[in-house]
């Protein structure tokens, strides 16, 4: 359990044993209980109490149900985004200072690297860009990504498990290609190329000057299509190539070298902290790069919508409770007369206020529970069916997803709860400051 989910779970507990001791000191007897629940009922002489309690349970519905669900697309955004970045992003990076992404003596620094206690693989990559064509007038430029063939448990990334077609072993037939290559499923749509198609790359970096025709003559790569992935991930699938490493040692001209080690962690959330241990490890000109802080910005700006969202939604449980005063409010103007006959009948006035916060933490409770049920079902649901479709090119995925924590939920609950407890103070303090002769009066 991470440092936030302690410090949560430490403060709602706090607040949970204030909410207790509040609720034990004004918990109702068996007569006030029975109070409580006959006041909610309607009579036959007039409906609009038991309408106007239906109403205010519905509000603390929507609100619980609303807030559960928007926590939950939160939630699942960040897991979403996440899980598809490290489809082709590894955990670590280990790169060198200096110009250009070039590590040459990269068999000693994966050997160190692999020696290290919470590291499951690790393995050579190579980075770099292209421009691509199929043959047609259409071209345009990809990321060309080297890498072993697919060692089974061994793999850093899960690219292999996302393929449609096709696998990670670049196996070719053909004579008149320099090797097989795999493409995103975008970019296969895009080009018209699928397996057994050739594709040719140019390679921007490497380019020679030709004195014979004075200018810088760029190389061209004939490759085979063995494979297509789909990740899910718009830029993966859209501009994303993937070779063998030695092939791409070759195209972007590194010779014995490679770009740099990515690495695979037994705790993927605890990357930031393990990389910088890694990096006072190896030393200078070593540095280690980890997947959250290259997409901090992304994650923060995910976070703090999830705080705002949540707090705007949360102002609907503010508003039910509204509802909650107003539904006791009319109750009280209602049974003023009978409020009046039980005091003078000798009930305490704290036996009174106590009727009415039972009612509305029976209010509040009933909705929470409504409303957190209907809420996670329908996060489910939702997540399960991908009712919701929206543009990959924009937000990276192409549904949106619901993952509700049960943290959340309990947060959301306790939430509800405290406002619909704090909400029937106010009439629960003028039932009981009623004068029983003016109250026995009322009509």
């Amino acid at each position: 359990m991470s440092v936030r989910a302690i410090v949560v779970v430490v403060i709602l507990a706090l607040l949970g044993v204030g909410l207790s001791a509040f609720i034990w000191v004004n918990w109702p007897s068996r007569l006030e209980s029975h109070l409580a629940v006959r006041y909610l009922r309607s009579r036959r002489v007039s409906r609009l109490l038991s309408l106007i309690t239906v109403i205010a349970v519905g509000g603390v519905t929507v609100g619980v149900m609303a807030l559960v669900i928007v926590l939950g697309v939160m939630n699942g955004l960040q897991a979403d985004l996440r899980d598809k970045i490290l489809v082709a992003s590894p955990h670590l990076r280990v790169l060198t200072y200096g110009e250009g992404l070039r590590l040459d003596g990269w068999p000693t620094v994966l050997a160190q690297v692999r020696r290290v206690p919470g590291v499951v693989s690790a393995a050579p990559f190579v980075i770099t860009q292209a421009g691509i064509t199929a043959g047609h007038d259409y071209a345009e430029g990809v990321v060309v990504f080297g890498i072993d063939p697919d060692t089974g448990s061994r793999a850093v990334t899960t690219l292999a498990r996302h393929f449609t077609r096709g696998d990670l072993r670049f196996r070719t037939t053909r004579r008149d290609v320099e090797a097989g290559i795999v493409l995103g499923t975008r970019l296969a749509s895009k080009m018209s190329a699928f397996p057994g198609d050739v594709v040719t790359l140019v390679a921007f970096a490497g380019t020679r000057f030709n004195p014979s025709v004075g200018a810088y003559v760029p190389r061209f790569h004939r490759f085979e299509v063995t494979g297509l992935f789909d990740t899910g991930m718009f830029e993966y699938d859209n501009s994303y190539v993937v070779i063998d490493r030695a092939t791409a040692q070759r195209f972007a001209g590194l010779d014995s070298a490679v770009t740099g080690v990515e690495v695979r962690l037994a705790d993927p959330w605890n990357a930031q902290r393990f990389g910088q241990d890694l990096e006072n490890r190896l030393g200078y000109p070593y540095r280690v790069v980890d997947w959250q802080s290259q997409n901090s910005s992304l994650f923060s700006a995910l976070k703090l919508e999830k705080l705002a969202m949540g707090f705007v939604v949360f102002l609907i449980c503010i508003v039910s409770a509204f509802n909650v005063v107003g539904t006791l409010t009319m109750v009280v103007r209602d049974k003023t007369r009978e409020i009046g006959i039980l005091l003078a009948m000798g009930l305490h006035r704290a036996a009174v206020r106590r009727v009415f916060l039972a009612q509305g933490v029976l209010i509040g409770l009933g909705g929470t529970l409504l409303g957190a049920g209907l809420g996670v079902a329908a996060g489910a649901v939702i997540d399960r069916g991908q009712w919701i479709r929206i543009d990959p090119s924009i937000y990276f995925i192409d549904h949106l997803p619901v993952h509700t924590q049960p943290l959340d939920v309990l947060f959301v609950i306790f939430a509800s709860l405290l406002v619909a407890t704090l909400a029937p103070l106010y009439p629960a303090l003028q039932a009981a400051r009623l004068d029983p002769v003016p109250a026995i009066r009322y009509e």
